[in-house]
């Protein structure tokens, strides 16, 4: 029976061999099968060539055309160099603010302190466009306070380079800001200087041969508009005499709506000073309320309008007459200054108006350099009973009056030009 079994084994080993060799070469022709001929033949010799599916070519083949093609191609031109166009390009890096950080202190006593703003010559704005038009302008930035990053990416990417950037938390932003909606970015720059700054082209081109001259004015809006009225009407330049609020307050700023980057600004002058910032030939407008002192000096018609006195040439007016009275002749201390409506012609030559404060009004420095360049004072009509119109009321209402009669004067001469030629 053993005998029997040994010659069953050595039969079973070549089978299984078979069967492999078998099914290797199987796999062979199936994998052989799936492929695409390029050629086929038949039994009775004829010979089919078979087109290849697009896109598909040998390799060697697809190798030799896309040779063929890359010398075909001209080359790419290679884009030339620009300069970094997006905050990201540009490498711009930021800081975090850390709880004390002392560069925040800083802040607060640039907004508060006239005194600091003044010796270390830095200036506080705050909000998108505000600090927009300063860069426009020129002003140059020393540091950034923002909450988001949006916020700084929104401003040029070329005038950020070399400024300190810290990100701060909102609530830090929302105690230090005087705004009623915070705007989650503030700069510190250097206090713009009018002789180095790039005003508008478009503010340039329609500047008027007018100045404004402030005289006491303390309220921080109504300084605020009236430089906003002065940019609007096209006013060559603001000066500001000693006593006046600091126009780089934050609330004449936001008054001021932009205005301080449209027009020079000229501040802290002495009044001997004034004339040098003129062009030569200014003659100096006094806006003036001065009630019945103004009527006596008017036609009868002006008396059917009704002045309205102000408080400090009434007190003038009353101190000469206590004079006049006590010694028998008057000091004439008052400068001698013609009264005229403001709607009359007075812009004959390059023309200045003074504005002073509602408290104190007009200075005798003012009064004297109207006397001295032939000026005048301009008179509002008022209703009676009506005590007095607001400084930056009455500064608008005078600058656009003189923009109305320089450029009537203008097409005037441009008339008379064009007929004679």
């Amino acid at each position: 029976m053993a005998a029997l079994v040994r010659p069953a084994r050595f039969v079973v080993r070549p089978l299984l061999q078979v069967v492999q060799a078998w099914d290797r070469d199987a796999r062979r022709w199936v994998r052989a099968l799936r492929r695409s001929p390029v050629k086929v033949v038949f039994p009775s010799g004829e010979v089919v060539e078979r087109k290849r599916a697009p896109g598909k070519q040998p390799r060697k083949a697809a190798s030799e055309a896309s040779a063929e093609e890359q010398r075909e191609k001209p080359p790419l031109e290679e884009s030339p160099s620009h300069a970094p166009s997006t905050w990201e390009e540009s490498g711009l890096r930021y800081d975090k603010a850390y709880p004390g950080d002392r560069r925040l202190s800083s802040v607060m006593t640039i907004v508060k302190s006239r005194p600091f703003r003044e010796k270390q010559g830095k200036i506080l704005l705050e909000g998108r466009r505000l600090i927009t038009d300063a860069l426009k302008a020129g002003a140059v930035p020393k540091m950034f306070f923002f909450s988001r990053l949006e916020y700084l990416k929104e401003l040029p990417v070329d005038k950020l380079k070399g400024v300190s950037l810290i990100k701060v938390k909102f609530e830090d932003i929302k105690d230090w800001s005087d705004l009623v909606t915070p705007q989650g970015i503030m700069g510190i720059f250097a206090k713009p200087d009018h002789v180095k700054m790039a005003y508008p082209k478009t503010q340039l081109q329609h500047s008027l041969p007018l100045s404004l001259i402030c005289d006491n004015l303390r309220d921080p809006g109504n300084l605020g508009t009236i430089l906003r009225s002065a940019a609007g009407a096209g006013c060559s330049k603001v000066l500001l005499t000693k006593g006046c609020v600091d126009p780089w307050e934050p609330k004449v700023l936001r008054a001021g709506m932009g205005a301080h980057f449209q027009v020079p600004i000229i501040n802290n002058l002495e009044w001997e000073t004034v004339p040098n910032y003129l062009p030569p030939d200014t003659r100096v407008y006094v806006a003036d309320n001065c009630g019945l002192y103004a009527q006596a000096q008017m036609s009868n018609k002006a008396s059917d309008h009704g002045w309205v006195s102000n408080q400090r040439l009434l007190k003038f007016q009353k101190y000469e007459e206590e004079e006049h009275v006590e010694t028998g002749a008057s000091q004439d201390w008052l400068p001698d200054v013609e009264v005229q409506s403001y709607d009359s012609d007075w812009t004959e030559a390059p023309a200045a108006v003074v504005i002073g404060g509602e408290t104190d009004g007009v200075s005798l420095e003012s009064l004297q350099l109207a006397e001295s360049t032939g000026g005048k004072r301009l008179l509002i009509p008022v209703v009676p009973g009506v005590d007095s119109l607001n400084s930056a009321m009455a500064a608008s209402i005078l600058l656009f009056e003189g923009k109305r009669q320089l450029r009537g004067r203008a097409e005037h001469l441009s008339r008379d030009r064009s007929y004679h030629e």
